[in-house]
């Protein structure tokens, strides 16, 4: 029996479980009680649509219409399946649904029609106007698509875009762009011939004669040969458009001395010898699906120094329409826009063309760990899973429908709306917004003691961008450099970023010298000092903040947590500083919660509570965030004697004492510090006012155990954990940290302590 997975039926299983399909509705609204009935439904909900009925525009703002897009096929051209029928085609529209939320947050419904007859279709989708904000037309056959279009655009005032046309020819626009930029080329001097009169590579051509290229230099072939003047069989419009004034009948005549060759046709239609015709560097988009009209290694063969396409994710270079359709339809629905014109697809070209030639985002490296994901011959568009698509891609489309007056609802401050899209794929983006504009009023060094580790250098190049800080590697430059190269980043040792070398670095004296100063009565012989500070670079970069060398260290990407704590308290925890506790912000989809103290304190004592929820709330401010502390236990308001209600108890009393300006309250369960009506029927009269926002326990097991669920199975995302009481002078990272988690990170440790107190 074989040990390959029956890939049919894991996909079958995907489609039919825990529940059939991909899609489910939700509400947005609350609907617990009859109040929210009365406002949902009968009779609060003629409010909404009396203000409609006053004033269309409305809709955007009381309905879900300006973020819902309706997939419509009739499953006529379905994929590589062919004309299977509107039923059939239901898992692919539910598909491209899941894609839209997914990478745009766009809600949308997929609709099958039982409708071959393209103007009765066309007349079907006009009717769904007032209930979708935009309209994608998918895997319908050509020429009906064609014409389903056309009506559609000229009698709706809202969005129509057939993918497998636009979509495609966006996506191909991007990767030629971005291949003729490698190869030195530009458009106008580019022979095309291309394999394939279809939807798709109708657009793609009319697309590419947008960037430049010469109509007189692309040639057309199909299943019957060159498309040609005075040609009849299998013609239509689209492709008379394209007919050459030639003698010349078969691709084979008309191959020789293409720059680039665009195949959206079947397997094998290119052939080697057809390839070694074409120009220098020639650029071969072959994108039929499942098997190319050639095989990269094939093509490779041929012509070593081409450039290569493919509609395959197991090769360099997909072309994958996912790339454009969710952003562009972002953009477009953002702005009320009345349709997608050529300014917005061009626009959308020049953000994706861009964005590959960027450094390769953390996010998308992680999601496509071992492929080489630098701007190149290999590398001509970016990643679907890269998280900064929707800003740059959608901002831009958004920016050309203004400028092209299509856009009804225009926005004010383009800068501000693409950080709000940031935000949207980047959940921690608002929330360290307060903390990396403290950290840019002044620049601070902050060095890695994991310097080699990819995570971290991703951070230092996204640091080296995007903030003020000046990041210190600690490792070897030879690793450190072959894998700021295999990474595809741009930051220079001794330019952009510092190195500290443990094998060979001049200071090396120094740092062994004042490790044994700060450590010889407490057993550490000069040779073990030497040892340390040729090994730990832990050590190396406490000892570095120590001597003023560095502002902040950070650590722990490797290792247990009170290993790293353990030397940076031997050589920072002295005269006053000390480690108070590990405090933890799980951002959540209803807001952050901060959880302490996870790390520091196994079993703290009542003044160690005390001290954990004054560093708190110190440190939750640095959010913008009013600090709403519960202390928490399996005692609730001293019903129990024993456990750790009672040092909670005391702990209250401390700070009472002392006096603060911050809200706490305690002891109690988890489940009263986020429920305020369970809290007020439990104990009325309660100083705390709405859910706690910090939750403190008196075991780092119950408080480690909290953020562990709510990062697994909550989908939280952490930031931190920030040590508290060591004056922002080093903070200890868990192991499955990301690198945006270290960018945050690095927010957090370059923000002086006199902007938070």
């Amino acid at each position: 029996m074989s040990d390959q997975p029956n890939l049919r039926q894991a996909a079958l299983d995907y489609h039919e479980f825990p529940k059939p399909g991909k899609l489910e509705i939700r509400a947005t609204k609350p609907m617990a009680n009859g109040r929210d009935l009365a406002r949902a439904y009968s009779p609060g909900v003629a409010e909404a649509c009396l203000e409609i009925r006053d004033d269309p525009r409305n809709a955007a703002r009381f309905t879900a219409r300006g973020n819902l897009v309706a997939v419509v096929s009739n499953g006529t051209a379905v994929l590589g399946l062919g004309n299977i029928g509107a039923l059939a085609s239901k898992p692919v529209m539910e598909g491209k649904a899941v894609l839209f939320k997914k990478f745009a947050s766009i809600d949308c419904f997929d609709i099958e029609v039982d409708e071959t007859d393209p103007e009765k279709l066309a007349d079907i989708v006009c009717a769904l106007e007032p209930s979708f904000g935009a309209i994608n037309l998918e895997d319908i056959k050509a020429p009906e698509c064609f014409i389903v279009e056309r009506i559609c655009r000229e009698r709706m005032n809202i969005p129509v875009f057939h993918d497998d046309q636009h979509g495609t020819a966006i996506v191909v626009g991007a990767a030629a762009k971005n291949a003729l930029h490698v190869a030195g080329k530009e458009f106008k001097d580019l022979k095309i011939v291309s394999t394939g009169g279809g939807a798709a590579g109708i657009a793609c051509l009319n697309m590419l004669l947008k960037l430049g290229v010469k109509r007189e230099n692309v040639w057309l072939c199909d299943i019957h040969g060159l498309v040609y003047e005075g040609r009849t069989t299998d013609m239509n419009p689209s492709k008379a458009a394209f007919a050459q004034p030639s003698e010349l009948r078969t691709l084979d005549d008309v191959i020789a001395g293409a720059d680039l060759f665009l195949g959206l046709s079947g397997p094998g239609v290119l052939t080697s010898d057809q390839v070694k015709q074409m120009s220098v560097q020639p650029i071969i988009f072959a994108l039929a699906n499942p098997m190319p009209e050639i095989l990269p290694d094939l093509a490779r063969a041929a012509a070593p120094d081409a450039i290569i396409a493919t509609g395959r994710s197991d090769f360099p270079n997909q072309v994958n329409n996912v790339l454009c359709f969710p952003f562009i339809f972002r953009g477009a629905l953002d702005v009320g826009a009345t349709t997608i014109n050529d300014e917005m697809k061009l626009a959308c070209i020049d953000g994706i063309a861009e964005l590959a030639r960027a450094t390769t985002s953390a996010e998308a490296a992680a999601a496509y760990q071992g492929e080489q994901l630098t701007f190149g011959a290999d590398y001509l568009i970016p990643k679907p899973f890269d998280p900064r698509l929707v800003g740059i891609v959608s901002s831009a489309v958004a920016r050309a429908a203004m400028e092209t007056g299509v856009a009804t609802r225009p926005i004010k401050d383009l800068e501000a709306y693409k950080a709000k899209l940031d935000e949207s794929v980047f959940k921690s983006a608002l929330l360290m917004r307060p903390v990396f504009e403290a950290a840019r009023e002044r620049s601070r060094r902050i060095v890695f003691a994991e310097g080699e580790d990819e995570r971290v250098l991703r951070a230092a190049q996204a640091m080296v961008e995007e903030t003020t800080e000046r990041p210190i590697l600690i490792g070897r430059p030879d690793v450190i450099q072959s894998r700021i190269e295999r990474a595809g980043l741009t930051i220079k040792i001794g330019k952009t970023v510092d190195l500290v070398n443990p094998e060979n670095d001049p200071r090396y004296r120094d740092y062994w010298e004042t490790y044994h100063s700060l450590m010889c009565r407490q057993g550490v012989t000069p040779d073990l000092a030497r040892a340390i500070m040729r090994t730990n670079t832990t050590a190396i970069g406490a000892v570095m903040v120590h001597r003023q060398e560095a502002d902040s260290l950070i650590c722990g990407t490797f290792g247990e947590f009170r290993w790293h704590l353990n030397y940076v308290s031997q050589v920072l925890g002295r005269d006053g500083p000390h480690p108070v506790g590990a405090l933890s912000m799980m951002i959540l989809e209803d807001g952050p919660l901060f959880i302490a103290d996870t790390q520091v304190h196994l079993h703290p004592g009542p003044k160690e509570i005390a001290e954990i929820a004054v560093g708190a709330a110190r440190h939750v401010r640095r959010f913008g965030i009013t600090p709403n502390i519960a202390f928490c236990s399996q005692s609730q308001f001293g019903n129990q004697g024993d456990g750790s209600g009672g040092r909670l108890r005391e702990a209250i009393r401390i700070l009472d004492e002392q006096g603060h300006d911050f809200c706490y309250e305690g002891e109690m369960n988890i489940d009263t510090a986020l429920d305020p009506e369970l809290r007020n029927r439990l104990f009325p009269g309660n100083r705390m006012k709405g859910p706690a926002n910090v939750l403190v326990f008196a075991h780092a097991d119950a408080a480690s155990g909290v953020r562990n669920i709510l990062k697994m199975k909550g989908g939280g995302l952490e930031v931190g954990p920030i040590l508290m009481g060591m004056g922002n002078r080093v903070h200890i990272v868990s192991p499955s940290i990301t690198a945006r988690g270290l960018l945050n990170m690095s927010a957090v440790a370059g923000t002086p302590v006199t902007n938070y107190g």
